[in-house]
C-alpha cells in the first residue's frame, strides 16, 4: 500500500502513523571492503513521531533469533567478484572468537532492496537518469526479490511499498518530483528501520545522493546505527565528484579574475569553499556508512554512468554469499557484537557488516 511504513513501536502507533501518512500523501498529491576498527557503536537510535516525520528516542531493532545471517561479498585482487566458494572457504570471528558456520551457510536467499533517491536541488536536474537506471536495475533482480522506492528532499516519502512488479515501480518512478533541501539522515534511518524486509530475506539500500544533510532532523550516527541494527547493506551512488567538479570550476574562474572581481564575489568564493569542505565531510560519512554495513560507494563523474553502476550493484547482490552461524555468545544483553569475515585465500577482499546488536 502506498505510503505505508512498517515500524517497530506498538500496534496503536502503527495504526496512527499509517493513517497520518496516508492522509499526508493524499493532501500532497504525492509530490511528484570490510572496516574492522570503527569507533564503537553510535548513539541511541531515534524514532518517528506520528503526524510529522521528526525524531524521538525509541525502540531499536536487533537480532531476535539464535542464527545470524551475514551477507558477504568477495572480490579478487583485480576487483572481480569471486564465485564458487564453499563453507570451508570462510572463517567468521565474533569479538575475536571464531564461530562455527552452520550446515546451511550458503543458502540462496532473496533480497529486499530499497531504492532511495535524493530529489533535492543537487540531483533534481538528473532524475530522468535515475529513473532509467532504476528500471534497468529491476531487470537484474531474481523472481523472488522485492523492491521499494523512497524519495527524500524536504520530506521523506514512501512512493512504492514492497513489490515484485516492475510495472508498479515504473509508475512510482514517475511520481518522483524535485525538492530543495536534503533530509538524508532521516531517509536513511526510516529506510533501514521502518521499511523492513521479510524474515528470510537480505536487506539492502541503494541510495543516490551527495550525502549532505540539511541538519533539520536526525543525526548521521543515528542513521548508521539504524542500518547496523536492521542488518542492512548500504550501497551509495554518490554525486559528490560531479558536484565537486562544478564548484571547483567556478571557484577557479573567480580566483583567476581581477582583484576587484574577487572582492565583489567574496561571499560566493566563501560559499564555494564551504561547499567543497562539506563534500569532503560527506564523502567520509558515506565511506564509513558503506564500509560498516558491508556495502560500497560509487562515485560517477557523470550521471550517464548511473545505468552501469546500478547494474553493477545488482550483480554484486546476485553474487553475495549468505553466511549463517549460531553465535557462541548467547548472552541477551543488547550489546554490539563485532564481526570479522575472512577467506582461506589471502588475496581475497571481503566486504561484510562489521557486526550486529544482540537481542535482549
Amino acid at each position: 500500500m502506498l505510503g505505508t511504513f512498517s515500524i517497530s513501536a506498538s500496534s496503536l502507533l502503527k495504526l496512527k502513523l499509517t493513517l497520518c501518512l496516508t492522509a499526508c500523501f493524499a493532501i500532497a498529491g504525492l509530490h511528484s571492503a570490510n572496516a574492522q576498527d570503527p569507533q564503537g557503536p553510535p548513539p541511541p537510535i531515534p524514532r518517528l513521531k506520528p503526524k510529522v516525520q521528526e525524531i524521538d528516542p525509541a525502540d531499536v531493532i536487533s537480532v531476535t533469533t539464535t542464527e545470524v545471517l551475514l551477507p558477504v561479498t568477495v572480490r579478487d585482487n583485480t576487483g572481480q567478484l569471486v564465485s564458487g566458494l564453499t563453507r570451508t572457504s570462510f572463517r567468521v570471528f565474533e569479538d575475536g572468537a571464531e564461530q562455527p558456520l552452520s550446515d546451511l551457510a550458503l543458502r540462496q536467499v532473496p533480497v529486499d532492496v530499497v531504492l532511495l533517491v535524493d530529489a533535492s536541488s543537487s540531483v533534481s536536474d538528473n532524475l530522468d537518469d535515475f529513473r532509467r537506471a532504476a528500471e534497468g536495475f529491476t531487470l537484474h533482480l531474481a523472481a523472488d526479490d522485492r523492491i521499494s522506492l523512497i524519495q527524500f528532499d524536504d520530506r521523506v516519502l514512501l512512493l512504492q511499498d514492497w513489490t515484485k512488479s516492475i510495472a508498479q515501480l515504473r509508475r512510482a518512478l514517475r511520481r518522483v518530483a524535485p525538492g530543495m533541501f536534503t533530509r538524508f539522515n532521516d531517509a536513511m534511518l526510516l529506510a533501514a528501520r521502518d521499511q523492513l524486509p521479510r524474515a528470510n530475506a537480505r536487506h539492502a539500500i541503494i541510495v543516490l545522493t551527495d550525502g549532505i544533510d540539511s541538519g533539520r532532523g536526525s543525526t548521521f550516527d543515528a542513521a548508521l546505527r539504524a542500518a547496523l541494527q536492521s542488518q542492512t547493506t548500504v550501497y551509495v551512488v554518490s554525486n559528490t565528484e560531479i558536484e565537486r567538479a562544478k564548484k571547483q570550476s567556478e571557484l577557479s574562474v573567480l580566483l583567476t579574475a581581477s582583484g576587484s572581481v574577487q572582492r565583489f564575489n567574496e561571499l560566493r568564493i566563501g560559499d564555494l569553499r564551504l561547499g567543497l569542505e562539506a563534500l569532503d565531510a560527506s564523502e567520509r560519512n558515506l565511506d564509513q556508512l558503506t564500509r560498516a554495513t558491508g556495502g560500497r560507494v560509487y562515485k560517477p563523474t557523470t550521471f550517464n554512468d548511473l545505468e552501469r553502476i546500478y547494474k553493477e550493484v545488482a550483480e554484486e547482490l546476485r553474487h553475495q554469499y549468505a553466511l549463517y552461524y549460531s553465535p557462541l555468545n548467547r548472552t541477551r544483553d543488547g550489546g554490539f557484537r563485532r564481526v570479522r569475515v575472512e577467506t582461506t585465500e589471502s588475496q581475497h577482499r571481503v566486504s561484510a557488516r562489521i557486526g550486529y546488536f544482540a537481542p535482549k
